[in-house]
């Protein structure tokens, strides 16, 4: 029995830097840009990614993408955004993607996004997805096998991560809790809805804690463990 608990301890101390990948996620969804009137913050949506692990991962052709309250998601080439080939977030770092067209109604971010896509949100309910290979139209429950590495529901949006946060506005976001850290796969728990969120990107400064011990996520069996 000794010797079967050292091998399972050992097999699973290997297997956690192969996993890193699972420490990217959502940090944080801003979805009331693109209105042409009213007084939203942004004129852009956005949505930010954090790396809570100790090693850089390479997200080239990771995909951000978008579904209605109940629709699927990228259910067209509008829904999805596509990270470059080669894109790497280094740890503790967080990734800034503006998506939308500007709007006349709103400021403009108040850092440079590091990318830009045309996805747009909608400002009250759905739901965004960040995977590491397209899901082109399929419904929650359908995706790829593997591919999905978090979400966020919010409003009357399905498919959430246990219980889907309230519904946005113009003028909030969702916000992860701890600069990034917490991530108990419950949205509501996860998330905090805030008033004119400030948005972060590969030049803010990185997560003071997580620089001093970062988070690596691993699975076994139907177990996760989080090692600081």
């Amino acid at each position: 029995m000794k010797r079967i608990a050292t091998t399972l301890a050992l097999l699973a101390l290997c297997a956690a830097p192969a996993l890193a990948a699972n420490a990217v996620r959502i940090s944080q969804v801003y979805t009331g840009g693109g209105a042409s009137t009213g007084s939203p913050t942004y004129n852009v949506d956005y949505v930010e990614i954090y790396n809570s692990g100790n090693v850089a991962v390479n997200i080239g052709s990771w995909t951000i993408e978008y579904g209605s309250a109940t629709g699927n998601w990228g259910s067209s080439a509008a829904n999805q955004f596509a990270f470059p080939v080669g894109t790497t977030i280094q740890p503790c770092q967080y990734m800034l993607v503006s998506l939308g067209t500007p709007s006349s109604a709103g400021g403009p971010l108040p850092i440079s996004a590091d990318f830009t896509g045309t996805l747009s949100m909608g400002a009250t309910a759905g739901k965004v997805a960040l995977f590491n290979a397209l899901n082109n139209n399929l419904a929650c429950g359908s995706e790829l096998a593997g591919t999905l590495v978090d979400k966020l529901s919010y409003g009357t949006g399905n498919c959430p991560e246990a219980t889907n946060v309230a519904a946005l506005s113009t003028t909030t976001g969702a916000i992860r809790n701890s600069a990034g850290a917490t991530d108990s796969d419950n949205n509501v728990g996860d998330f905090t809805i805030v008033a004119s969120p400030v948005p972060r990107n590969t030049q803010s400064p990185r997560n003071a804690t997580c620089l001093t011990t970062p988070t690596r996520i691993s699975t076994w069996g139907s177990v996760k463990s989080i090692y600081r």
